[in-house]
């Protein structure tokens, strides 16, 4: 897949981990996936924004929590959109809740924090400067995002009227939020990418899928709606035993799922996320 330089409006487009000690995070996912790291925050400023990069493009972002959010770690999942002001206005409209009103982040893009009416958190991107990861599906880069949801159909009304999105449903597992037209632009970014898909098996219309649908099961009662982040890794073994080296801890160990061998990882201050391989010959684990 080549370089990203932008996104279609209602791609999710960007993410960045809050953590109360963003240096030791940086050490960490540093060690984890060999980011090249920087602050990029002015000189004397009390809160920091590491960005984080792969071959000096940029891949996500490691930062101090915002003034007013609790000082706890997270991953953040950002959608591209035309306008953070007509999308938080859509969102409220819909039944949601605008976490922080849109703002300027200097020239780099005007951003907000919706929470749907489930309580999962997400952020919207109007890009000025910073145009979103410019690395995607490669080894320590973002794969997916994916909501995890105990009321689907509500969701499917929320985001629909937000960000135009619809679905591919998987069966029982879950199914797909999808953008109608995305697999035009992948096409064009990248020759051949129906046939591709197509030859791998990949369920018709699965070139406009955008990120996941997870139902969050009755066993899982502790587990909030939230969205989650999920990095593509070349070997999820061994970025397993890795993370627990660097004071990580697996969440789920290393296990074969459909198309993927993956593994779920807290870090050392308990954020969260996915690490999948991708391995075709997982294509029909678990009967999806």
């Amino acid at each position: 897949m080549p370089d990203r330089d932008g996104y279609p409006a209602g791609v999710p487009c960007w993410v960045d981990t809050s953590q109360p000690d963003p240096d030791a995070a940086a050490e960490f996912y540093g060690g984890l996936f060999g980011w090249e790291l920087e602050d990029v925050m002015p000189p004397g400023s009390e809160v920091k924004y590491f960005m984080a990069r792969i071959r000096g493009r940029d891949v996500g972002a490691i930062s101090s929590p915002s003034q007013d959010a609790p000082p706890m770690a997270t991953w953040n999942t950002y959608v591209w959109v035309d306008s953070a002001d007509e999308a938080a206005a859509k969102a409220r409209a819909a039944g949601g809740q605008v976490v922080m009103q849109p703002f300027d982040v200097m020239d780099a893009g005007r951003m907000a924090v919706i929470a749907d009416p489930e309580g999962a958190v997400i952020c919207l991107w109007q890009a000025k400067e910073s145009k979103g990861a410019q690395v995607v599906n490669e080894h320590g880069s973002v794969n997916f995002n994916g909501l995890n949801t105990r009321d689907a159909d509500g969701a499917k009304d929320f985001y629909g009227a937000i960000f135009g999105w619809g679905t591919l449903d998987l069966g029982p597992g879950g199914g797909m939020w999808t953008l109608p037209g995305y697999g035009d632009h992948l096409e064009e970014l990248n020759p051949g990418t129906r046939e591709q898909m197509a030859s791998m098996g990949a369920p018709t219309g699965f070139e406009d899928v955008v990120a996941a649908l997870t139902p969050i099961g009755d066993d899982q009662p502790d587990v909030p709606p939230h969205w989650s982040v999920t990095f593509g890794v070349d070997d999820a073994d061994a970025i397993a035993a890795r993370a627990e080296e660097l004071g990580g801890a697996l969440v789920v160990p290393p296990m074969d799922a459909p198309w993927v061998r993956m593994t779920v990882i807290r870090d050392p201050q308990g954020a969260t996320f996915i690490a999948n391989q991708f391995v075709p010959e997982n294509k029909d684990v678990g009967g999806r």
